[in-house]
């Protein structure tokens, strides 16, 4: 998937149809010249039906068409026929997508499943026909109701990353490189920071034909809490993550610096997330030699205590294998 076509944030509107107006109608018949009152109800207007597709990964079907408008109920008819009801329009959304009141900015509703349907616009009732309102003081009654207009709407479709593995670190860490290392996505890799700004999946594939997904956050700045960068964006993709993978280059200037801002950036943005496995991965270790690897484990004892951490290089492919399996395990407890 090229990142154009990662669409993740995207607002639209939606009309749900009419309801059909009930029939004034008096049943009429050779030998039967009075009846009395036949006629039929209006039919529902259509819903506009948010639903869930495992088989997308993108909202980029909304790039182009943000407009969603159900059809009209029928009206109803002689013989108290009810009149048809008016279409329904889905609209299919991958799953992880948060759907907001753009106006309140409130949350309505999560599609979190395959086949999750959710009315975000009802179609409006239709209006009774005249044999409803037949009394024995008004037997042939000349009214019915109107259909019940339709609603509209404005929302925010969010789509947050539903994966394993989320890669949380600063600009340049190295995490799309590992993700290119470890599964068959190819995400932009450039020597600049924010190369990327979409998130990027990709399938690890592990022993016996298991795998599981991991996604490539675009970087965290100090400050991305508060929104600063495009954090908001950026952080609301690690909420559907069950493992966080922290990664931080070898030559950062104090690794557990950094691993405390990130901790405190997600922290500010949503406590909850700090309640998710954590797993600290020093990148680009292959810069490193023996002597230099062993003074900086005896200073990340001390600083980063009862955190997990490891040395890997995607480049040089060392500790791939270990970091599967560490991941593996921690997805499997």
């Amino acid at each position: 998937m090229t990142e154009g076509n990662f669409v993740d944030y995207v607002k639209v509107y939606a009309e749900s149809g009419n309801g059909g107006k009930g029939s004034v109608h008096l049943h009429r018949e050779k030998y039967i010249t009075k009846g009395g009152p036949d006629g039929g109800d209006g039919g529902r207007g259509g819903h506009v039906i948010v639903r869930g597709n495992s088989n997308l990964w993108t909202l980029v079907n909304y790039k182009f068409r943000k407009h969603f408008k159900a059809g009209h109920g029928e009206h109803g008819a002689k013989s108290r026929s009810t009149g048809a009801d008016g279409e329904d329009v889905y609209m299919e959304v991958p799953l992880g997508t948060v759907v907001r009141d753009t106006e309140t900015n409130e949350i309505l509703f999560e599609i979190t499943e395959h086949g999750e349907e959710k009315i975000l616009v009802e179609g409006g009732k239709g209006g009774r026909g005249n044999w409803h309102f037949k009394t024995s003081t008004n037997q042939t009654p000349r009214y019915a109701q109107p259909g019940i207009p339709g609603q509209e709407t404005r929302v925010t479709l969010e789509l947050k990353v539903l994966a394993d593995v989320g890669l949380v670190g600063f600009p340049n860490a190295g995490k799309s490189t590992l993700l290119s290392v470890i599964t068959s996505a190819k995400p932009k890799i450039a020597d600049y920071e924010f190369t990327t700004l979409k998130p990027n999946l990709g399938i690890v594939e592990y022993r016996d034909f298991q795998s599981f997904v991991m996604a490539d956050i675009p970087g965290i700045i100090e400050g991305a809490a508060e929104g600063k960068g495009l954090g908001h964006y950026f952080l609301r993709h690690i909420e559907r993550n069950a493992t966080l993978l922290f990664l931080i280059p070898a030559d950062s200037k104090d690794i557990s610096k950094e691993y405390e801002i990130l901790l405190d950036e997600l922290r500010r943005y949503n406590p909850e997330l700090l309640d998710k496995q954590r797993l600290v991965a020093i990148s680009k270790s292959d810069m490193l030699d023996d002597e230099l690897m062993h003074e900086m484990r005896v200073e990340l004892d001390k600083d980063l205590k009862n955190v997990t951490y490891m040395f890997i290089s995607s480049v040089a492919q060392q500790g791939i294998q270990e970091l599967k399996d560490r991941l593996w395990n921690m997805l499997n407890q």
